[in-house]
């Protein structure tokens, strides 16, 4: 009679139904059914077995412990350290490094950390873009397009494009502007699953490197800077998909009941109706893996609004704002936390890379977290009980006096809150002491190398009634406070080597302009640092001493890494500019950082390359701008006042752009109102990252026009002379 197999949806089970069997038939069909049970049982086994082995092997490659062959995770390892452990490329040998091969990039944020896994690496520029090339000859092998601009909406209005990607078990992840947590087949580029991490119509995005650990894979978001935005992490099945928990950062309504007794306790440091502006607190970069506590680390952002006096009516420490959070990593249950900044309202976010070390302190050995937030001071704190150790400043700072080690607590300097109405000069800036771009801990120096920021802003209070405070739709910055840069700003920047054990400064380097690169550290005695001056540099780790200098022809600011293939020891680095470092366009536009002139490309190094980089035209593209205008004040007033609000944050002040967009002083569309308006209104360049404007008013659009124009003339003048 009739046997029926069913396989179940899943592919991993058969199902056998069968009507009534003759006696004839029966040992045959009994005979079949064993031997597609057997085959069933075997294909279970192989596959369980297949992930069992490639879990062993991600967990291995992974562990502090690895031998450095490759670099599978933002940080390398799941201490986030940024050191490796290979040495071939040495103090000594560091000199004969030469250029081995590169890759040219298309236009777009090139400011991305990448990975290297078994001779495949991988990076993601533009938004979320992922490139797999061969690791030794940098010949392409894929590519997969999460087509994330075309989707994001009024969220591609913040953030700038992907910052790292996450690996595990032969699966790439990558979070994207939209929202989206995608996992990639490593070896074909195909779309693995696909999850929705966020409400399609709130403005969280994604910016921040996935994290992947024991067959999970976590990601928080960015967005508070702009949007009523509640912060969280989730964490996902690495191999489904699926949803296993999530942790948020900040307590929600309290009508609406807390969702753990961590947000009960948090929702006493908070104060009016703090939930209608979403609270802030976003994971959008640091999240670091303890694989001896299994514990998950958080570094939170800054409120939302900035302003402490609105978001909270200057009431209470907001926890989980600026904080260090440990959870549980198999639960997503709270632990300790431990808060930077009580009250935060400068946006000093805590949201910087964190390393995790063992280190001896007072004779005894101690498991620790070591991370240099935004707010000029470096933190050493016991990652079991979640105790500061030490905190010492790396920069000038003048919001605190110290932090006082008994209460953890800052020692804040009076009137510093800018709550009396004037303006109040405050450093570090909103830039931070310390941006996303990582630092790095050599276990064998045991010194911390730290790229810094010297920059001081003005805060001054919201000048209305807080009450009435709403902020600006459709994810335009808005902090709820008026922040602005004195008119001779400079700025500057180091390269820091201090001793996490006594909080002392062993060594420091100045470096070009106010924006740097992230850091490399090797068991070679060697840290690596490309500056934006479009240098790539060799130091020595004992005493910072110059060893060697690549001109890369375009700013260095993405993290260098490490590896080995082919048996030989490579050093990777992305070039071109990006991330918010091109605000303060005015300050680094000498160094020729045109956006349409720069070279973005993939560079691999090793000892005795043979590549050399193209002959570069340099030449200035000219300003533009329409001498047909006749521009009243009130419109050059009125354009100034829109492109702050809406175009500054990625075209630079000013209009002086040097490579995170491109510089409108210098596009053709000045001539054109209908070519800009197409532009800025109509989207028609959304799918190169162009947001558009279409709630800007044609008025206020041609305002900017004007606006820039008038800037592209008034440059033109100062640099001819007239």
């Amino acid at each position: 009679m009739l046997i029926l197999i069913k396989r179940h949806k899943s592919g991993s089970q058969l199902r056998l139904q069968s009507s009534r069997i003759s006696g004839a038939t029966r040992p045959f069909c009994l005979a079949v059914i064993a031997k597609l049970l057997t085959f069933t049982i075997f294909c279970n086994f192989s596959v369980a077995h297949a992930d069992s082995e490639g879990a062993t092997y991600s967990a291995t490659i992974l562990s502090d412990l690895s031998d450095g062959a490759n670099w599978p995770a933002f940080g390398r390892t799941y201490g986030e350290q940024h050191f490796s452990p290979l040495k071939v490329i040495n103090r000594g040998s560091v000199s004969e490094l030469s250029l081995d091969w590169f890759f040219d990039l298309p236009k777009g944020n090139s400011v991305t950390g990448p990975l290297q896994i078994d001779g495949k690496l991988f990076f993601a520029p533009g938004y979320s873009e992922v490139h797999a090339l061969d690791s030794v000859t940098g010949q392409l092998l894929w590519t997969f397009d999460a087509k994330a601009a075309e989707r994001a909406g009024y969220k591609l209005r913040q953030g700038w494009g992907s910052r790292g990607l996450g690996w595990w078990n032969g699966k790439i992840y990558t979070g994207t502007q939209d929202g989206r947590l995608i996992a990639i087949d490593a070896d074909t580029g195909k779309e693995v699953w696909s999850v929705m991490t966020v409400d399609p119509d709130d403005m969280r995005y994604i910016s921040g490197p996935p994290r992947a650990f024991n067959g999970k894979v976590i990601i928080g978001h960015g967005g508070a800077d702009a949007g009523n935005v509640r912060g969280y992490v989730t964490a996902y099945d690495a191999e489904t998909g699926q949803r296993l928990w999530r942790f948020y950062t900040v307590p929600g309504n309290p009508a609406d009941g807390f969702e753990n007794d961590a947000m009960r306790m948090a929702a006493k440091t908070w104060a009016g109706e703090w939930w209608r502006f979403g609270g802030g607190g976003t994971v959008w970069n640091a999240i670091t893996y303890d694989e001896q506590l299994d514990q998950i680390y958080l570094g939170t952002g800054n409120g939302a609004p900035w302003n402490h006096t609105i978001r909270s009516k200057g009431e209470g420490d907001n926890l989980f704002l600026s904080s260090i959070v440990a959870l549980n990593a198999e639960s997503g249950k709270y632990i300790w936390h431990y808060q930077t900044n009580p009250g935060e309202t400068w946006d000093y976010n805590a949201a910087m890379d964190m390393q995790l070390a063992e280190l001896e302190i007072a004779g005894a050995p101690r498991k620790v977290l070591m991370t240099a937030p935004k707010n000029g001071f470096f933190y050493v704190i016991d990652r079991v009980d979640g105790k500061l150790i030490s905190a010492e400043n790396i920069v000038p700072v003048t919001w605190a006096t110290d932090i006082d080690l008994n209460t953890g607590r800052p020692n804040e300097v009076p009137g510093i809150r800018y709550q009396e109405g004037e303006p109040v000069a405050v450093a570090p800036s909103p830039m931070g002491a310390h941006t996303w771009l990582p630092m790095a801990y050599n276990p064998d120096e045991r010194l911390v190398y730290i790229p810094t920021i010297e920059l001081t802003a003005v805060f001054q209070d919201f000048a209305g009634n807080k009450e009435d405070w709403e902020r600006l739709p459709n994810n335009v910055l808005d902090t709820g406070a008026v922040v602005g840069y004195p008119p001779d700003t400079t700025g500057s920047s180091s390269l820091v080597a201090i001793d996490p054990v006594t909080q002392g400064q062993v060594w420091r380097l100045k470096t070009p302009g106010y924006w740097n690169g992230g850091v490399l550290t090797t068991a070679g005695g060697v840290v690596f640092q490309g500056h934006i001056d479009g240098s790539f540099n060799a130091f020595d780790a004992s005493s910072g001493s110059l060893l060697w200098k690549f001109d890369a022809k375009a700013p260095v600011l993405a993290p260098p890494i490490t590896y080995r293939a082919g048996g030989r020891q490579y050093v990777t680095v992305l070039t071109g500019m990006g991330t918010s470092g091109g605000y303060l366009g005015a300050l680094i536009e000498g160094f020729n950082l045109q956006p349409k002139k720069q070279k973005r490309r993939v560079l691999t190094f090793s000892l005795g390359g043979q590549a050399k980089l193209p002959v570069q035209d340099n030449a200035e593209t000219p300003l533009l701008s329409d001498d047909t205008l006749e521009t009243q004040p009130e419109t050059l007033a009125k354009g100034h006042a829109v492109y702050a609000q809406y175009c500054a944050v990625c075209h630079g002040q000013k209009a002086i752009a040097v490579g995170a967009a491109s510089d409108l002083r210098r596009s053709d569309t000045l001539k054109s109102p209908s070519a800009f308006a197409a532009v800025v209104r109509n989207g028609v360049l959304v799918d190169l990252g162009m947001p558009e404007f279409s709630d800007l008013s044609e008025e206020s659009v041609e305002a900017v026009r004007h606006y820039v124009s008038d800037r592209a003339a008034k440059d033109r003048a100062a640099l001819s002379g007239d």
